[in-house]
């Protein structure tokens, strides 16, 4: 067994937040490796998603979603043109296709205006088909901040940061073992060249579908706050051809996710997704089964019914990191450290689905708050 120095930060998980806290960590002048189990960064929640940024209107006000959705978005739309990420604040309807759901409507501005979301417009149906003309609905919101960012490209610029300042991405890296003690946290990991363990001083646990279950594994009093692990599939089909919007559409909040909404890519190619479908775990696969498209195009046609038949064809899918607690009918992200667990240089990252791209920035932050001056 090949033993490798002492370090003092390890990220494990190299999606969107472990390379943001990665390089929030080595900003603040500390040495930092990140543990990533696959080939390449990104390959799982981060590379399949809606890339949409976010503007902070659905989550509960107080919520660590809503604090970190709004102050991530502002901080993404600046980081990307600082980089030069692709991104594009194009906008968002969403819409109300009958009568009684106006009044969803109406509650979103309000909860928008409390998480300081000040720019969002109600319309009526004909100030809605001037910004939109194929679209059908009674009454409309629109979102101007709402935006789309190729997430690709910024996980690029932020593993840049991250080696720029001295820090590393480990692929092929998948940790077998951890165990914490006083002298920091002890970590065994298979490598492309065999296993190693290394001592951290300090580690963020941002590995996505795993984060519970690793948390988890380190026993202790902190089992007794950990949240239910759950996990949904959302399927994507992209349309075959070219849409008529050129802005995002997504229909009211339903149950368990956004709904089939329209989303854009920088390009301006179209797709429809995601829907919810539960699994098990990750082990239930990426496969999109075609069937699925006769439900997607029900449900869009409430919103385009002029969606040709025969256009829809399977994309990809993601499956959602989600948690759940009893009595708790929405879940929030919750990032555990120290003051909560009362494990010394640990932080976990639990539940962080959406708009987790939109809020990784801000996410960072709090963990590097949490962790504190580098020892």
């Amino acid at each position: 067994m090949s033993k490798v120095p002492d370090i003092q930060s390890v990220v494990i998980g190299a999606g969107v937040v472990g390379l943001a806290c990665a390089a929030a960590l080595a900003d603040s002048g500390r040495e930092v490796l990140v543990l990533e189990r696959n080939a390449a960064i990104g390959e799982e929640t981060s590379a399949r998603n809606s890339e949409v940024i976010h503007a902070g209107i659905y989550y509960p006000p107080g919520s660590a979603k809503a604090r970190l959705c709004v102050d991530g978005k502002a901080r993404l739309y600046a980081y990307c043109a600082a980089r030069g990420v692709p991104a594009a604040r194009i906008g968002k309807l969403i819409v109300a296709t009958r009568a009684e759901d106006a009044a969803t409507l109406s509650a979103l501005v309000a909860r928008g205006a409390d998480n300081g979301v000040n720019d969002l417009e109600l319309l009526d149906r004909a100030a809605a088909l001037d910004l939109e003309p194929a679209l059908s609905c009674h009454a409309a919101l629109l979102s101007p901040s709402t935006g789309i960012v190729d997430s690709h490209q910024l996980m690029l610029a932020l593993q840049g940061d991250l080696e720029s300042l001295g820090g590393v991405v480990s692929t092929h890296s998948t940790l077998r073992a951890i165990a914490t003690d006083s002298d920091g946290t002890l970590l065994t990991i298979d490598t492309a060249e065999g296993e190693m363990v290394l001592r951290a001083r300090e580690v963020v646990n941002c590995s996505g579908h795993e984060a519970v279950a690793l948390a988890w594994s380190l026993g202790g009093a902190q089992r007794r706050d950990l949240p239910e692990a759950y996990y949904a599939r959302g399927n994507y089909f992209r349309l075959a051809g070219t849409a008529p919007f050129s802005r995002l559409i997504y229909p009211v909040p339903e149950p368990g996710g956004l709904g089939i909404h329209l989303t854009l890519d920088l390009a301006g190619n179209a797709r429809f997704g995601p829907d919810v479908e539960p699994v098990e775990g990750p082990a239930a696969g990426y496969a999109v089964d075609p069937a699925r498209a006769d439900r997607f195009s029900a449900s869009i046609r409430q919103y385009w019914p002029d969606l040709p038949d025969n256009v829809l064809q399977p994309d990809y899918a993601g499956i959602r990191p989600k948690i759940r607690r009893p009595g708790v009918e929405v879940a929030d992200f919750e990032i555990h450290g120290p003051d909560r667990h009362g494990v010394k240089g640990l932080v976990h990252c639990l539940g962080i689905e959406s708009p987790g791209l939109t809020s990784c920035l801000a996410i960072a932050d709090a963990v590097v708050s949490l962790l504190g001056e580098p020892a």
